[in-house]
């Protein structure tokens, strides 16, 4: 499960929050680190701050923008402190490892947990990347939690999940289970079919604006929320391959049509 597990931090300004959240992955048994345009890697800050966590940090890869980290990831979960003017799925980090611990556990899937800038965390386009938002619940008077210490949360969480009762035990930790059985029952033990990645679904994005602005069902000048609409809906729906690509084909088909009506 851990080894499917991507952490990416995106636009992040210090070095030493890339250095203490490599330290963090290492602590719980991760090692997989993006980070996106980040203001200053590498850098002698983020190797002291790092505790020995050297590897993770000369592991890195470093990309320009969020879509090319997540590009191959079948689970994109974005951290936002506050909730959004358009309102998403949003979750536990106690919910977000059983959800990570379901679905890796069906496939050998990449899951992608993207964590955001110090100051302004994740802005709505990137949100708007990500199957769901986690939510760590501090305390309302003094909210803001450093990038570093949220992946130390969320990082913890996916180690307890990972380990059976025993290891649990035997580590020192609670073997108290909180599973949310919603969450879990929304797939099948057994999927027959890969989930859409990150890639394609942008892919599929794109075609789906272009078929509604050929239609004249999409005018950006007098229906701004409709596309972040439908994203969240297909963003929530988890596509699989095969139905995205029966997707792809209904909207080939109504360009086609709409061609032919034209002439």
């Amino acid at each position: 499960m851990l080894k499917q597990i991507r952490i990416v931090l995106v636009n992040t300004t210090h070095p030493g929050n890339i250095g203490a959240a490599a330290r963090a992955m290492k602590n719980m048994g991760l090692a997989d680190l993006v980070l996106v345009d980040p203001k200053r890697f590498p850098d002698p800050e983020a190797s002291a701050r790092s505790s020995r966590a050297d590897d993770i940090l000369e592991q890195a890869r470093v990309v320009s923008a969020l879509e090319d980290a997540v590009a191959d990831c079948q689970l994109v979960i974005g951290t936002s402190a506050r909730q959004r003017h358009l309102s998403w799925p949003l979750i536990s980090p106690r919910q977000m490892a059983a959800l990570v611990k379901e679905n890796t556990e069906q496939q050998a899937i990449s899951v992608a947990l993207v964590f955001g800038r110090e100051d302004r965390g994740l802005m709505n386009e990137e949100l708007a990347l990500c199957h769901y938002h986690v939510h760590i619940p501090t305390e309302e008077s003094f909210s803001s939690l450093n990038v570093a210490a949220a992946v130390q949360v969320l990082a913890y969480e996916l180690r307890v999940a990972s380990m059976n009762e025993r290891e649990i035990m035997q580590a020192g930790a609670s073997a108290e289970s909180s599973v949310t059985a919603g969450l879990a029952n929304q797939w099948q033990s057994d999927w027959d079919t890969p989930w859409a990645d990150g890639d394609n679904m942008e892919r599929f994005f794109d075609h789906l604006e272009q078929t509604l602005r050929d239609i004249e069902f999409y005018k950006p000048e007098h229906s701004a929320q409709l596309m972040p609409k439908l994203r969240r809906l297909y963003q929530r729906s988890r596509l699989d391959q095969t139905e995205l690509n029966i997707l792809r084909g209904i909207l080939t088909a109504t360009q086609k049509a709409s061609r032919h009506r034209a002439d």
